[in-house]
């Protein structure tokens, strides 16, 4: 007999689990789910960053893992307790009437499927019946989306970064929500549980809060870095970020990248017409010279050459730049799983 359809009257603390991951995330999301009880009353829904190509084996892998039915979400299918869902490579899954809607606007972080658009969407349709968790990932997604659920009253769970294979979501979570509980992926679910069923907590499982308000004092309006439309600074529960009006979000760890590798990109456009201005100088001061004329061969020479040193300048300073891009990407991240993007 199929379970029912979450409903405004469900009895439970909490009827729907919604999970984040990015790198490093497939072994955790198998602990987790292999911990969650085959009775459990909430609807988990599960957001995994992978490439828009990918053909991912996630939700067979999650099957397999634990006593919970998992299967890819499907637009306009009923959320159900007791059953896992997942979001497919490109699209962001949202949570709408207690249903499942799949989107494939705007990318949020440069992900989708986004975490936090699922976490928002959770937490504007369900309130204070959503349980949030952070799972391991570089930068700081998940943040915004996880203080908008615990404003709702909703929940937060994380897994602890000590134990995460990537820290970078996990601490960005912590320093950014007040945390229900911090546990080691092996012991996510029995935090989940207790939150569903409205059980105290597990011994050992402790709860943390911000330091202080990140957002900090004024507002920047800068430059989307994928569509070239303008950026404006935001709060989302004290959570910073940026959104243009196309509808693309960064929080600061993504927009810090966008912009590094835009401005790589220009740099090297830079490059590249210096070294076209040189040679076009070249071609003119030759021309010059064939048809007699000494003094605009001499300029276009001049030019030609400062051109050059100008090029073989910036071409130094893009290369240094790229070696220490890519040092600090070395020290910050392993390589990742097949099919996890950061």
């Amino acid at each position: 007999m199929p379970a029912e359809a979450l409903s405004a009257s469900s009895g439970t603390a909490h009827d729907l689990v919604v999970i984040g991951a990015s790198a490093g995330g497939v072994e955790a999301l198998k602990q987790v789910v292999a911990g969650l009880p085959a009775d459990l009353p909430a609807a988990v829904c599960i957001v995994l960053h992978l490439a828009p190509t990918s053909s991912s084996a996630l939700a067979g892998i999650l099957e397999r893992a634990g006593a919970l039915s998992c299967n890819w979400a499907v637009d306009g299918a009923p959320l159900r307790p007791g059953r896992i869902v997942v979001a497919p490579p490109d699209h962001h899954l949202l949570v709408e009437e207690g249903r499942m809607r799949l989107d494939v606007g705007p990318r949020e972080n440069g992900h989708r499927p986004a975490i936090d658009a699922l976490f928002r969407s959770a937490a504007q349709d369900r309130r204070g019946g959503v349980v949030g968790v952070v799972l391991s990932g570089t930068r700081d997604d998940g943040s915004a989306g996880l203080a908008v659920i615990k404003a709702q009253g909703g929940a937060a769970v994380v897994q602890d970064p000590e134990d995460a294979l990537y820290p970078g979501m996990p601490s960005s979570a912590i320093e950014n929500v007040v945390v229900d509980a911090v546990a080691p992926a092996a012991r996510v679910a029995d935090a989940i549980t207790a939150l569903v069923v409205g059980a105290p907590l597990p011994a050992g499982l402790r709860g943390s809060s911000p330091a202080g308000d990140p957002a900090g004092p004024g507002r920047l309006t800068l430059v989307c870095p994928e569509c070239g439309g303008v950026l404006s600074e935001r709060s989302e529960e004290g959570v910073p970020g940026w959104r243009c009006h196309v509808g693309h979000l960064y929080s600061p760890d993504s927009l810090e990248q966008a912009q590094g590798a835009a401005v790589e990109a220009a740099l090297w456009t830079a490059l590249r017409s210096l070294e076209d201005r040189a040679a076009l100088m070249r071609r003119l001061a030759e021309q010059s010279t064939e048809r007699a004329r000494p003094r605009s061969a001499r300029i276009f020479a001049l030019q030609a050459e400062q051109a050059k040193e100008q090029a073989a300048l910036l071409r130094r300073v893009v290369h240094e730049a790229a070696v220490e891009a890519h040092a600090e990407r070395e020290a910050r991240d392993e390589p990742m799983a097949a099919g996890e993007v950061a």
